[in-house]
């Protein structure tokens, strides 16, 4: 197993709170999936594969929230057709992101179980559709805020650009499920903070 593999349970706080860890606007270019702009770009390839690695194992995590959420039963119909669509962009935005560190030369790290991901969020506290909801809204927020964190370390916005859409996608779920619990709009400028 190599180092990059032992990344030890990620964290948003991690992914946003690490300055060091800083895509580099040729690891964007390539997660945007434009090889000629990347090739161009000068990399620090350690850096690159961490903070894309600490992506995955939270694409990873959502994934498993989603698949976990969908297993409960606590779930209407219309809600299981939302957890469905959300954890298809998930495995679009890990897909990606994976394929990015394979470009790089990298190995990303692995998923874990549906066990270890149900221990860790504390789903046998979960008992009603709520609860649930409520559970993916705190992801879906971490994940929004945690690519917001990324952005302002490019100096090209247009390279920002890449990671603002992988925050877009995360907020306009943080918001659908926001709505669904009935709970007030998030403030201006709340995203990121």
């Amino acid at each position: 197993m190599n180092a990059t593999s032992n990344i030890l349970t990620p964290t948003r706080r991690l992914f946003v709170g690490t300055n060091a860890l800083a895509l580099s606007a040729g690891a964007l270019a390539l997660l945007g999936g434009n090889d000629a702009l990347a090739a161009r770009q000068p990399m620090d390839i350690k850096n690159d594969l961490a903070i894309l690695n600490v992506a995955v194992g939270l694409e990873h995590e959502g994934i498993g929230a989603y698949a976990i959420a969908l297993k409960s039963g606590l779930l209407n119909a219309q809600h299981v057709t939302a957890a469905t669509k959300f954890q298809d962009d998930h495995k679009q935005h890990n897909d990606a992101l994976i394929a990015t560190i394979r470009k790089l030369g990298g190995t990303p790290v692995e998923s874990k179980t549906l066990e270890e991901y149900a221990r860790a969020l504390k789903v046998d506290q979960l008992k009603n559709e709520d609860d649930v909801l409520d559970l993916a809204a705190r992801l879906e927020l971490g994940a929004a805020n945690a690519y917001l964190g990324v952005i302002t370390a490019f100096k090209d916005p247009a390279l920002g650009k890449i990671a603002a859409r992988l925050a877009a996608d995360e907020a306009a779920h943080f918001a659908l499920l926001n709505f669904d619990l009935k709970r007030p709009f998030s403030k201006a400028l709340a995203f990121g903070a």
